[in-house]
């Protein structure tokens, strides 16, 4: 076989595996419907975070269905679930697990560990800024390099991992706000908003039916990965590489070269992960909409999300009334202007 013809192979597999993936993709979309109503874009974005390996901030006032995306996510994805309620006066030991002393038939004493629930596929951590700094930093580990150590021993976590975190933006008393370097650790940043009347009402129609969730099963884990594994592959233009770069140092006021609305509205720009986590993020979105190629306009879409928790606005955004998504609005206008 000639090299034309190995290579149009290649094509037509790429382009087979794309069309799979998204349809897929399609399947779980359609699985969530039956419990979850509307929230298109979160669910999007939820998804793009599982298949990527992020985890997802998801901020939003009680009875909005998170822990009910999470826990019809499990169903849908066929993977285990766990839930963590996050109290002041939870233990990292609740979070993580600890080791206990066990007796034999023989009378003789072992230690064994005994996992916490952070050992599962899917964990919703709700209201995770209700934990003190010593248990949130719990999460830390695990959340970066998913696995677990305890008593100088560390655990491995299953893949896929991931963490859906929560936090109620109008309740402040008895919070602890997460350290830059938990926030940082969370691809992205969703806000979860009041449904519209006619949402309401459908989400009135479905609970009055049953409030169990009636999703099934799509895909397991082992397909996630594999998912995750094609989305590695999806090529990177150097032009959309370098205008992803020049976006994430423009929100820099430090820099020479950031953009004019960051030197005038950020106090604080975004870390490396924020340009990782958009090229990973954006691979898997791009497959999402059947192409084998990442876009400018998978970067616009997802730098919201991305950046949204990982830069800080100062007074005169403030003043002016201006918040994180409008301030990285203007920056997205003024590094497109170059590309």
């Amino acid at each position: 076989m000639s090299n034309i013809e190995n290579n149009a192979a290649l094509a037509q597999s790429e382009v087979e595996r794309v069309k799979m993936f998204s349809e897929k993709i399609a399947e779980v979309r359609e699985e969530l419907a039956k419990d979850v109503v509307g929230q298109k874009e979160i669910i999007d974005n939820v998804i793009i975070a599982i298949v990527a390996g992020g985890n997802v901030l998801l901020e939003g006032v009680p009875g909005v269905g998170k822990t009910r995306l999470v826990r019809s996510l499990g169903k849908v994805l066929s993977l285990p679930f766990s839930r963590i309620q996050f109290t002041p006066d939870l233990m990292p030991s609740d979070v993580t697990g600890t080791n206990i002393v066990e007796k034999d038939e023989a009378d003789r004493l072992s230690t064994k560990f005994r996992p916490g629930p952070i050992f599962a596929n899917l964990v919703l951590a709700d209201e995770i800024n209700r934990a003190t700094p010593k248990t949130q930093s719990a999460m830390l580990e695990v959340m970066q390099e998913h696995k677990v150590t305890v008593a100088n021993k560390s655990y491995q976590i299953d893949e896929p991992f991931f963490v859906l975190a929560t936090e109620n933006p109008i309740e402040q008393d008895g919070t602890y706000p997460l350290p830059e370097a938990q926030m940082d650790r969370f691809m992205f940043k969703l806000l979860v908003n009041f449904p519209s009347q006619d949402e309401l009402c459908d989400i009135v129609k479905m609970t009055q039916k049953t409030m169990a969730e009636t999703a099934t099963g799509v895909i397991d884990g082992e397909e996630i990965l594999e998912m995750r594994a094609l989305a590695s592959t999806v090529p990177v233009a150097d032009e959309v590489l370098a205008y992803t770069v020049r976006l994430v140092a423009g929100t820099h006021p430090e820099l020479s070269d950031g953009a004019p609305s960051t030197k005038k509205y950020v106090k604080y720009g975004a870390s490396p992960r924020a340009a990782q986590g958009l090229i990973t993020a954006a691979k898997v979105r791009a497959l999402m909409c059947g192409r084998y190629n990442v876009s400018y306009e998978d970067i616009d879409e997802l730098a919201r999300p991305v950046l949204r928790h990982r830069i800080k606005v100062n007074y005169t955004a403030i003043n002016e009334k201006l918040g994180v998504d409008d301030v990285i609005g203007l920056i997205i206008k003024e590094t497109g202007k170059g590309r």
